[in-house]
Protein backbone atom coordinates (compact mmCIF):
# COMPACT_ATOMS: atom_id res chain seq x y z
CA UNK A 1 0.00 0.00 0.00
CA UNK A 2 2.89 2.38 0.70
CA UNK A 3 4.07 2.30 -2.93
CA UNK A 4 0.60 3.23 -4.15
CA UNK A 5 0.42 6.08 -1.65
CA UNK A 6 3.84 7.35 -2.74
CA UNK A 7 2.68 7.36 -6.37
CA UNK A 8 -0.58 9.14 -5.48
CA UNK A 9 1.30 11.68 -3.37
CA UNK A 10 3.74 12.35 -6.21
CA UNK A 11 0.94 12.82 -8.73
CA UNK A 12 -1.02 15.00 -6.34
CA UNK A 13 1.97 17.27 -5.71
CA UNK A 14 2.81 17.69 -9.39
CA UNK A 15 -0.81 18.92 -9.69
CA UNK A 16 -1.53 20.22 -13.17
CA UNK A 17 1.18 18.23 -14.92
CA UNK A 18 1.74 14.56 -15.55
CA UNK A 19 4.56 12.25 -14.56
CA UNK A 20 6.01 9.64 -16.83
CA UNK A 21 6.50 6.02 -15.93
CA UNK A 22 10.27 6.64 -16.02
CA UNK A 23 10.06 9.57 -13.58
CA UNK A 24 7.99 7.66 -11.04
CA UNK A 25 10.09 4.52 -11.39
CA UNK A 26 13.36 6.42 -11.17
CA UNK A 27 12.35 8.21 -7.97
CA UNK A 28 11.20 5.04 -6.22
CA UNK A 29 14.06 2.79 -7.39
CA UNK A 30 16.79 5.37 -6.70
CA UNK A 31 15.70 5.49 -3.07
CA UNK A 32 15.40 1.72 -2.75
CA UNK A 33 11.75 1.78 -1.68
CA UNK A 34 10.86 -1.30 -3.74
CA UNK A 35 11.56 -3.16 -6.98
CA UNK A 36 10.32 -2.60 -10.54
CA UNK A 37 7.72 -5.37 -10.34
CA UNK A 38 6.00 -3.78 -7.33
CA UNK A 39 5.98 -0.36 -9.00
CA UNK A 40 4.30 -1.69 -12.13
CA UNK A 41 1.85 -3.73 -10.08
CA UNK A 42 0.99 -0.62 -8.03
CA UNK A 43 0.49 1.50 -11.16
CA UNK A 44 -1.80 -1.15 -12.69
CA UNK A 45 -3.91 -1.39 -9.56
CA UNK A 46 -4.20 2.39 -9.28
CA UNK A 47 -5.38 2.55 -12.90
CA UNK A 48 -7.84 -0.33 -12.37
CA UNK A 49 -9.35 1.45 -9.35
CA UNK A 50 -9.52 4.73 -11.33
CA UNK A 51 -7.21 6.49 -8.87
CA UNK A 52 -4.90 7.54 -11.69
CA UNK A 53 -5.31 7.93 -15.43
CA UNK A 54 -2.74 7.13 -18.08
CA UNK A 55 -2.18 8.54 -21.55
CA UNK A 56 0.44 7.41 -24.01
CA UNK A 57 2.38 10.04 -25.92
CA UNK A 58 5.02 8.78 -28.37
CA UNK A 59 5.34 5.45 -26.59
CA UNK A 60 5.72 7.13 -23.20
CA UNK A 61 3.10 6.65 -20.51
CA UNK A 62 2.03 9.77 -18.63
CA UNK A 63 0.13 9.47 -15.34
CA UNK A 64 -2.20 11.91 -13.65
CA UNK A 65 -4.17 11.61 -10.42
CA UNK A 66 -7.97 11.47 -10.71
CA UNK A 67 -10.55 12.95 -8.32
CA UNK A 68 -11.00 9.48 -6.81
CA UNK A 69 -7.25 9.26 -6.29
CA UNK A 70 -7.21 12.62 -4.53
CA UNK A 71 -10.00 11.45 -2.21
CA UNK A 72 -8.19 8.21 -1.39
CA UNK A 73 -5.00 10.12 -0.67
CA UNK A 74 -6.84 12.40 1.77
CA UNK A 75 -7.79 9.39 3.88
CA UNK A 76 -4.41 7.64 3.86
CA UNK A 77 -1.77 10.36 3.36
CA UNK A 78 -0.85 10.16 7.05
CA UNK A 79 0.62 6.69 6.37
CA UNK A 80 3.43 8.28 4.33
CA UNK A 81 6.30 9.31 6.56
CA UNK A 82 7.35 12.95 6.67
CA UNK A 83 10.81 11.91 5.43
CA UNK A 84 9.36 10.36 2.26
CA UNK A 85 7.16 13.40 1.67
CA UNK A 86 10.20 15.64 2.02
CA UNK A 87 12.19 13.48 -0.42
CA UNK A 88 9.37 13.83 -2.96
CA UNK A 89 9.24 17.61 -2.50
CA UNK A 90 13.04 17.82 -2.82
CA UNK A 91 12.94 15.68 -5.97
CA UNK A 92 10.33 17.95 -7.54
CA UNK A 93 12.26 21.05 -6.53
CA UNK A 94 15.44 19.67 -8.08
CA UNK A 95 13.73 18.35 -11.24
CA UNK A 96 10.97 20.95 -11.59
CA UNK A 97 12.08 22.33 -14.95
CA UNK A 98 12.43 18.89 -16.49
CA UNK A 99 9.09 17.70 -15.13
CA UNK A 100 7.33 20.85 -16.26
CA UNK A 101 8.80 20.81 -19.76
CA UNK A 102 7.92 17.19 -20.39
CA UNK A 103 4.32 17.86 -19.50
CA UNK A 104 3.77 21.21 -21.18
CA UNK A 105 5.19 20.60 -24.64
CA UNK A 106 4.52 17.35 -26.39
CA UNK A 107 4.15 15.85 -29.85
CA UNK A 108 2.96 12.51 -31.15
CA UNK A 109 1.89 10.98 -34.45
CA UNK A 110 -0.40 8.25 -35.72
CA UNK A 111 -0.95 6.53 -39.06
CA UNK A 112 -4.35 7.69 -40.34
CA UNK A 113 -7.01 6.25 -42.66
CA UNK A 114 -5.69 8.27 -45.63
CA UNK A 115 -2.34 6.41 -45.55
CA UNK A 116 -0.62 9.46 -44.13
CA UNK A 117 0.64 10.38 -40.68
CA UNK A 118 -1.20 12.84 -38.47
CA UNK A 119 1.17 14.75 -36.20
CA UNK A 120 -0.29 16.36 -33.10
CA UNK A 121 1.79 19.08 -31.44
CA UNK A 122 0.60 20.86 -28.33
CA UNK A 123 1.59 23.39 -25.71
CA UNK A 124 -0.16 23.29 -22.35
CA UNK A 125 0.10 25.59 -19.41
CA UNK A 126 -1.34 24.10 -16.27
CA UNK A 127 -4.57 22.44 -17.41
CA UNK A 128 -5.16 24.82 -20.30
CA UNK A 129 -4.17 24.10 -23.88
CA UNK A 130 -2.44 27.10 -25.41
CA UNK A 131 -1.85 25.57 -28.83
CA UNK A 132 -2.94 22.33 -30.45
CA UNK A 133 -1.84 21.70 -34.04
CA UNK A 134 -2.56 18.69 -36.22
CA UNK A 135 -0.61 18.28 -39.44
CA UNK A 136 -0.91 15.50 -42.01
CA UNK A 137 2.39 14.46 -43.60
CA UNK A 138 3.16 11.71 -46.14
CA UNK A 139 5.98 9.82 -44.39
CA UNK A 140 6.79 8.42 -41.00
CA UNK A 141 10.26 10.01 -41.12
CA UNK A 142 8.69 13.43 -41.65
CA UNK A 143 6.25 12.86 -38.76
CA UNK A 144 9.05 11.73 -36.46
CA UNK A 145 11.20 14.73 -37.42
CA UNK A 146 8.38 17.17 -36.66
CA UNK A 147 7.85 15.55 -33.25
CA UNK A 148 11.58 15.63 -32.51
CA UNK A 149 11.84 19.33 -33.42
CA UNK A 150 8.67 20.47 -31.68
CA UNK A 151 10.16 20.93 -28.21
CA UNK A 152 12.95 23.20 -29.44
CA UNK A 153 10.80 25.23 -31.83
CA UNK A 154 7.36 25.29 -30.20
CA UNK A 155 7.76 28.71 -28.58
CA UNK A 156 8.86 30.28 -31.86
CA UNK A 157 5.95 28.66 -33.73
CA UNK A 158 3.48 29.87 -31.09
CA UNK A 159 4.82 33.45 -31.19
CA UNK A 160 4.84 33.43 -35.00
CA UNK A 161 1.21 32.31 -35.20
CA UNK A 162 0.03 34.86 -32.65
CA UNK A 163 1.90 37.69 -34.41
CA UNK A 164 0.68 36.66 -37.86
CA UNK A 165 -2.95 36.18 -36.83
CA UNK A 166 -3.29 39.17 -34.53
CA UNK A 167 -4.95 42.00 -36.40
CA UNK A 168 -2.87 45.00 -35.35
CA UNK A 169 -4.86 47.50 -37.42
Amino acid sequence: MLYKLIILYMLDRIDEYTLTNAQITSFILDRGYTNLFNIHESLSELIDKNFISVTTIRSTQHYQITNQGEEALLYFENRISNNIKQEIRDYFKKEKINLKNESEIFADFIFNEHNEYTVKCAIRERRETLLDIRINVPTKDMARSICDNWRAKSTDVYQYLVNELWDKD
